[in-house]
């Protein structure tokens, strides 16, 4: 079983935990599944999932760079593979699917 779509994921940054809505190959258009994973599950399956995006910015008035730190992003590629091993792995952690 793989997953066929993601539609939604969102890594809620105070709890770190990520959250996924996603179909498998065998749902159908009407449903979907969600699921709550803590960060650190992808981090024992060796997947870094987080990269910082950060703006580089020379002023005029400062010889230094200075780095901004913008919110940290999931990589969905990465996130997608992820996610397959996962529930492999854990068959029993997979959502049970829902009606939309």
């Amino acid at each position: 079983m793989e997953i066929q779509e993601l539609i939604f994921f969102y890594l809620h940054e105070n709890t770190d935990l990520i959250e996924v809505q996603f179909r498998f190959t065998i749902d159908s258009d009407d449903e979907i599944r969600t699921d709550f994973i803590n960060l650190s599950e992808s981090d024992d399956f060796g997947y870094n999932l987080i990269y910082e995006d950060y703006n580089l910015t020379n002023e005029e008035d400062d010889e230094d760079e200075m780095y901004w730190l913008e919110s940290p992003s999931i990589d969905e590629d990465i996130l997608l593979s992820f996610l397959n091993e996962y529930y492999i792995i854990h068959p029993d952690k997979m959502p049970k699917p829902e009606l939309i």
